[in-house]
């Protein structure tokens, strides 16, 4: 047996871990915004996680507002959680049969979204996506989808088309490896400008399967929808016959109880969530009424499966989360204590003569090298990538774990501490003042 416990306070272990991974691993990573290529440097090899906190493997603590890219909303390795995963670890760990704990699960998201009578659990927020547009596509026999340029959804192939996140932050927002004649079903508008949506509807309205859509765009950092937005999608997709697709694994149940749609009032036909219902095991899901939903098989003619869909391990920690942030209260609590970092970082900018803007939703946030808040993909790409870089890693230096990219938001979960945010803006306030001398 391999000994694999990760021993700290060595220092320069991050550097030599790179190395050895980078050895037998692409890139040193397993998922590309791992590797610090946005931001340049060494990436940290986490040791443990406890409450508002990453220690790696050199002994170094950071407050954590990556909360593993959103599921972490409660903190890291919250007691409530891992007591609830031990008692499932200890009635096995995968059966490959039907499991309580799903359809338990799938009640809750049922009870909170009106609209969703049905649910299928998958093991990743891309299988979710992924699925639904297939199911999207089997629904209304058309082929074609329209996807917002710098939204990313995951990695399937027909959404990997001017896609945001990683793939933005490694400047080739496509693909190698993507045929040309899939792409070209995949249409692509821009994130709140209604009218590049019609000028694809009206030529082609009849040939749209559906609209996939970020409700608040989360992966080319933070953007919310302008007013009519959400709105005006919903009435064109309703026109012509297409389904409207909220891709909610990251602001569901983040910026609100009843995620984006909560906030929005605008309800989608389909709905893919993922992070916080799992807690921080491997999760997704696609849900919604029972007409379109039961197309998949076993009753319908659109397949989807997986071998670890509905994992009792993910049920078990995804049910404990959800038990927590429905505590009276939990929202407000986490949406003042997000507001009042962003206040404190714009303040700390504005004294050092940085130009810098930030905003938040609930607990999600976004953090811009830009004078004001951008509210589309062409404003996010005019900010200062090199000074953020400077940025992150004087943030990083100090202690604070921010996503190491200027077009990712970042996670406020309910462990950070008063004590926590003052630190954190103290970080930002020498980091600003080292930026401008």
């Amino acid at each position: 047996m391999t000994d694999s416990t990760l021993a700290t306070g060595s220092a320069g272990a991050n550097l030599r871990e790179f190395e050895r991974a980078g050895k037998v691993l692409v890139g040193g990573v397993n998922s590309a915004v791992r590797a610090f290529r946005a931001v340049g440097g060494t990436p940290r090899f986490i040791a443990s996680a406890q409450g508002a906190y990453l220690v790696d493997v050199e002994g170094r603590r950071y407050i954590d507002y990556l909360g593993s890219w959103g599921p972490m909303i409660v903190g890291q390795s919250h007691p409530y959680v891992l007591d609830k995963v031990r008692e499932a670890v200890g009635r096995g760990l995968s059966y490959g049969a039907p499991n309580v704990m799903e359809t338990e699960l799938a009640e809750r998201l049922c009870a909170l979204f009106p609209q969703v009578e049905r649910v299928r659990f998958v093991s990743s927020g891309t299988e979710a996506t992924m699925s639904a547009l297939r199911l999207a596509r089997g629904f209304t026999g058309r082929d074609r989808i329209l996807k917002f340029e710098g939204c990313y959804h995951g990695t399937a192939d027909s959404l990997l088309v001017k896609a945001g996140s990683g793939a933005l932050a490694f400047g080739t927002p496509s693909s190698a490896g993507v045929p040309a004649d899939l792409v070209k079903h995949t249409l692509v508008a821009q994130f709140n400008d209604l009218a590049s949506v019609r000028a694809h509807f009206d030529g082609a309205g009849d040939q749209i399967a559906c609209v996939i859509v970020e409700p608040m765009a989360g992966n080319m950092n933070l953007i919310p929808p302008v007013p009519g937005f959400l709105e005006g999608l919903r009435e064109l997709c309703t026109r012509h016959g297409a389904l409207l697709i909220f891709d909610e694994v990251m602001t569901g149940f983040r910026v609100a109880h009843g995620g984006a749609q909560e906030i929005s009032g605008v309800v989608p036909d389909l709905s893919a969530f993922g992070k916080v219902i799992g807690g921080g095991m491997p999760v997704g899901a696609i849900a919604g009424p029972a007409s379109i939903m039961d197309m998949m098989a076993p009753l319908g003619p659109v397949y989807q499966a997986g071998t670890l869909s509905g994992n009792p391990i993910a049920m078990a920690a995804g049910l404990a989360t959800l038990d927590l942030i429905a505590e009276p209260g939990f929202y407000d609590k986490l949406g003042a204590g997000c507001a009042r970092l962003i206040a404190g970082l714009e303040q700390a900018a504005a004294a050092a003569g940085v130009p810098f803007s930030a905003r938040h939703v609930g607990g999600l946030a976004g953090m811009y090298m830009l004078a004001s808040p951008p509210d589309s993909y062409a404003q996010v790409m005019r900010q200062d990538v090199e000074r953020f870089k400077r940025f992150y890693h004087l943030m990083l230096d100090g202690g604070i774990y921010l996503p190491p990219s200027p077009v990712e938001a970042f996670f406020f979960s309910s462990a950070i501490s008063d004590a926590d945010i003052d630190e954190t803006i103290a970080v930002a306030r020498r980091a600003f003042q080292t930026l401008m001398a």
